[in-house]
């Protein structure tokens, strides 16, 4: 069953969780929205700290850390900015890093905002090496 994750953003008003928690997994998807719900749409080492801020307060809030993340996705605007991009992101990640793609895009749905990020996270026994065990009788 999924589970709608409060992070303490406001609603945007569209069919759209911050963050939902199904299965073990949290799947989780910010850009850098304050918490009054403006985008801050400066520097884009600005925005993209706050990004992660946001990605961070949701996994916590999910009963994690940055350490189980296990994929991220960036969006950006200008793929010039992923120097940057990386210095930040390497303030919230250590290795062994997280699995991850980026990707160069147009625009994003708000002017002037400059990054966004989707993230999914292992949460819960899984992440912490307390796997279930297994049977392999089926009649168990």
């Amino acid at each position: 069953m999924k589970q709608a994750i409060d992070v303490g953003l406001p609603a945007i008003g569209q069919p759209f969780s911050w963050a939902v928690k199904a299965g073990g997994l949290l799947f989780t998807t910010h850009g850098p929205v304050r918490a009054d719900g403006s985008i801050d749409t400066g520097p884009v080492e600005r925005q993209t700290r706050l990004t992660l801020q946001n990605i961070e307060r949701a996994i916590v809030v999910a009963g994690g850390r940055m350490s189980d993340v296990a994929q991220v996705l960036i969006y950006m605007t200008d793929e010039r900015d992923m120097q940057v991009i990386d210095a930040v992101y390497r303030e919230f990640f250590s290795a062994p890093y997280p699995n991850r793609s980026s990707v160069a895009v147009r625009a994003l749905v708000v002017p002037g905002m400059r990054v966004e990020m989707v993230v999914y996270a292992c949460i819960g026994d899984f992440a912490h090496g307390t796997e279930p065990s297994i049977s392999r009788d089926p009649s168990a």
